[in-house]
């Protein structure tokens, strides 16, 4: 039986927690949404998604900060981030080099790009697993 990945979405805007959600449960992923970045480090904590997909600039937490504790929990340091960006907003690569952030989106973005996307990332982690188990 294969295993069903979850994904985590933390997004400020509701229609992008919406389109993206409707994509990646439409692939038959299940997914939790989180409003900000506080929500999402919360949620993650609790539900251990396989990927998170995060905006940069949210209220309470950013998605930089989010993504840097991400990596700092033991129990989430190892779970895989794609970050959508405001176009032409860069993120420092000593600060990349902090998190999981293993993709960067600029807003407007491709809803079917971004499930490409993150599909490929949780075929990677999929292999990586059964390496493991090997």
């Amino acid at each position: 039986m294969s295993r069903v990945y979850s994904v985590l979405i933390a997004d400020d805007e509701p229609h992008i927690r919406a389109v993206v959600g409707a994509k990646l449960r439409g692939a038959g992923l299940v997914v939790y949404e989180a409003r900000d970045g506080r929500e999402c480090l919360d949620l993650a904590k609790l539900r251990k998604p396989d990927l998170v997909v995060t905006d940069l600039q949210m209220p309470n937490l950013s998605g930089l900060e989010f993504s840097i504790e991400l990596r700092a929990n033991p129990s989430t340091s190892t779970t895989p981030v794609i970050m959508l960006t405001a176009r032409g907003h860069i993120v420092p690569p000593q600060e990349l080099s902090r998190t999981n952030i293993k993709e960067l989106m600029a807003k407007p973005f491709s809803a079917r790009t971004l499930l490409e996307k993150a599909m490929a990332l949780l075929e990677s982690q999929k292999e990586k697993e059964n390496h493991l188990a090997a």
